[in-house]
């Protein structure tokens, strides 16, 4: 296929995968990841521009989604999102640890990287979804972030844990990331407060957050590690920026329309495109058992306190934290990279966590978003 064939090829699916999600009212990640998933298994392969540009809209959405989080907010309701996304990831690891283990007989690590994988709640989709159906910014959509991000704690400290075995460059990274966060949180007023930057085509502002996100990149790579944690705690920290000042606000408005534009749908592209649908075929009961096994135990650890701590909308996020992407394809290529997994598991898992990506979203969309109630949208902490 001609090089230039490609970055073609990829426009075309990110603008009609807009007009079918207009069409259809389904969150536009949903239709870009089923588009992959066909481009994918019709000849398109992800070049390695690609590979980068979608993990770096990976990285760039959950700086989004750290920003969007009310501190104060978050500390007077940390229980709610404790319990929530502690119990996210607890349940679906341990039961789908062991089913792997006793009943399929994988090997002790294999189904420890199983149970990681499935555990996961991607914290790009919802934050996608909740941006898309105007939910990102009510206390719904604050503590579904923020529940997120325990369950990814737990995800990618179960992998640290478990498997990696830290060296100079994993201490490295760890000490950027602390120093990135930091000083960015304690001296960035002096870029978004600066009068010569103010209003500039030159979007000094938004080229400001790419290069810190770049280096927690860098060196999470060096360090063998992952960007997304500290992407979204570096987000978090520098929320007061955006949620002070209107003209602050308004630089992330543009830095969302800059990535939306071309940067986050490569992340969900590339995602689709790594699914084998006639690898998938050959094991589709086991497609099957671990996709059902993902989303019951996923309801089991969550609905009830879904339920308690946000009426009315329990159902639409036991959904959400039902979906998985980011860290859970991390969890499988770590695996199959380790020599952990076969090809043929990797594929299964990875197959399993985008099709948690995209089921629960659609069915939690079409039927179970909340209506404009303030006891859903709004809810009073410690009120319920």
């Amino acid at each position: 296929m001609l090089t230039d064939l490609v970055p073609l090829i990829a426009g075309v699916i990110i603008f009609l995968s807009s007009l079918i999600s207009l069409r259809l009212g389904i969150s536009v990640a949903v239709i870009e990841i089923l588009a992959g998933i066909v481009a994918g298994n019709c000849g398109l392969k992800s070049q390695e521009w690609m590979i980068y540009l979608a993990n770096f809209g990976g990285i760039i959405l959950t700086f989004l989604a750290g920003t969007e989080i009310d501190t104060q907010d978050m500390k007077k309701n940390w229980p709610k999102s404790l319990a929530i996304g502690g119990f996210s990831f607890l349940v679906p690891f341990v039961v789908i640890s062991l089913l792997s283990f006793y009943l399929l007989h994988w090997t002790l690590k294999a189904s420890l990287i199983a149970g990681i994988a499935l555990s996961t709640t991607s914290l790009a989709v919802v934050y996608s979804v909740l941006v898309e159906s105007g939910l990102s910014r009510t206390k719904l959509g604050k503590l579904l972030m923020s529940s997120t991000f325990i369950t990814d704690m737990g995800t990618a400290l179960a992998l640290s844990v478990l498997f990696i075995k830290p060296d100079r460059y994993t201490l490295l990274f760890y000490g950027v990331s602390i120093a990135v966060i930091v000083l960015a949180a304690a001296f960035s007023h002096k870029i978004f407060g600066h009068h010569r930057l103010k209003n500039k085509v030159i979007e000094a502002e938004i080229k400001y957050i790419f290069v810190l996100l770049l280096i927690l990149i860098f060196f999470a790579k060096l360090g063998g590690g992952h960007a997304v944690l500290p992407a979204f705690l570096l987000g978090l920290f520098m929320s007061k920026y955006f949620s002070e000042n209107s003209e602050h606000r308004a630089v992330m408005r543009r830095l969302r329309t800059v990535a939306y534009a071309v940067i986050t749908p490569l992340f969900f592209i590339v995602g689709g495109l790594r699914v084998s649908i006639p690898m998938i075929v050959s094991v589709a009961g086991l497609f099957g058992l671990f996709l059902g096994a993902k989303l019951l135990t996923k309801f089991l650890g969550v609905y009830f306190w879904a339920r308690k701590f946000i009426p009315g909308g329990g159902a639409y996020t036991t959904l959400l934290m039902s979906t998985g992407l980011t860290f859970g394809t991390i969890s499988s290529l770590f695996g199959l990279q380790a020599g952990i997994i076969t090809p043929l598991q990797y594929s299964l898992l990875v197959g399993v966590v985008i099709a948690s990506a995209v089921v629960p979203t659609f069915i939690a969309q079409k039927w179970f978003k909340p209506v404009e109630d303030e006891d859903i949208l709004d809810y009073k902490s410690g009120s319920k």
